[in-house]
């Protein structure tokens, strides 16, 4: 079931209503939020929905991406079905008013973690760990000579508001001594239209949307990326962090799809792996990341054998990451930091004990 709406209006806040204390079906903790998700029946994902590899809508009205994917591996852990999500496409000024009114359950859509809106002075959100490491970068026409931040010094930059990246490349041009003129706007489709209506000379975000959002230009070859790195951008899943059980839940869930890329454990092999396990007693490691013995599921409110259902539902991230982004995709991004820690990357999981 694959649903669409747009929040188009704040209600008021309620987040500070989800506190956790009901029991799960299996005697665990569990949230108010996750047992709201069942009795719906659906989990309600906030997505970008017009950013390709991350999060697109299809003319037939399906979704994919890599955020897609976590609303989809959450889904498979808290209800069985990958499918049961109803999506709801935000931008960046609506997102974090839909997540803390509960407008929404889960925001996958492209949002850095930072202290403002990790504080509770802030925003207030609690980050699931970080599904892809970016960098804000810069997109110039080709045509136009510029090679690097210095020489965008004097001329209109476009950019979305209510992003960090509005306030990294104020940061970065007052570090350069720079003047520039900030055009801003309320989305990303006003953002993009502009920077090829010609009304600036260039366009910054994250490098991936800028990657993503150039596959989509009638002349994509004509557009550059400049090699200025102007921020760190570690992009995260997000809840309310007023109800922790919720948020811990769902930083498992991302969590198992990182640890079974280490394991070698995908879609296409798991069910071999589950009964190598249930067979073997001595395999207790595998034993407990799947739920055959241990009640780590039980303490976060989720079913035993919920890893197995994540990565029946999406592959592990090694295969989230290929298919949606990485060098297979049109996208054609190298996996780089994104790699797993073994091979020199920033994807590491705690241990499942």
């Amino acid at each position: 079931m694959v649903l669409l709406h747009r929040f188009t209006a704040a209600v008021p806040l309620i987040a500070s209503l989800a506190l956790v204390g009901c029991a799960s079906d299996g005697g665990g903790v569990q949230s108010q939020k996750m047992a709201a998700i069942k009795a719906r029946g659906s989990l309600i994902c906030g997505v970008d929905g017009k950013l390709p590899g991350f999060s697109f809508v299809s003319p037939d009205g399906s979704y994919s991406g890599l955020d897609v994917d976590i609303c989809k591996a959450t889904a498979a852990a808290v209800l069985s079905d990958p499918a049961k999500v109803t999506y709801r496409d935000l931008s960046a000024t609506e997102r974090f008013a839909a997540l803390s009114s509960g407008e929404v359950d889960l925001l996958s859509r492209n949002t850095t973690m930072t202290l403002s809106r990790d504080a509770p002075g802030g925003n207030a959100l609690a980050f699931a760990p970080t599904t892809f490491f970016d960098g804000q970068a810069v997109m110039v026409p080709a045509t136009s000579g510029i090679r690097s931040l210095k020489e965008v010094a004097g001329k209109p930059i476009c950019v979305e508001t209510g992003t960090a990246s509005e306030l990294n490349l104020a940061d970065r041009m007052r570090e350069l001594n720079a003047t520039y003129t900030p055009l801003k706007f309320q989305s990303g489709d006003q953002t993009y239209a502009a920077y090829l209506q010609g009304r600036c000379v260039a366009v910054t975000t994250d490098r991936s949307q800028l990657a993503a959002k150039r596959t989509g230009f009638p002349k994509p070859s004509e557009h550059i990326l400049l090699p200025d790195v102007l921020s760190k951008e570690p992009l995260n899943p997000a809840t309310v962090n007023a109800d922790p059980a919720w948020a811990d839940a769902v930083r498992w869930v991302v969590y198992s799809l990182i640890q079974a890329e280490e394991m070698g454990i995908t879609a296409a092999n798991i069910d071999a792996k589950v009964a190598e396990a249930k067979a073997n007693k001595n395999l207790a490691q595998l034993r407990r990341f799947f739920g055959v013995e241990g009640d780590l599921g039980k303490q976060l409110g989720l079913p035993a054998d919920f890893v197995v259902r994540t990565v029946k539902a999406v592959g592990n991230y090694g295969e989230v990451f290929e298919r949606n982004v990485g060098t297979g995709s049109p996208l054609k991004l190298e996996r780089g930091v994104n790699q797993q820690w073994r091979q020199g990357g920033l994807m590491y999981s705690p241990p499942f004990l």
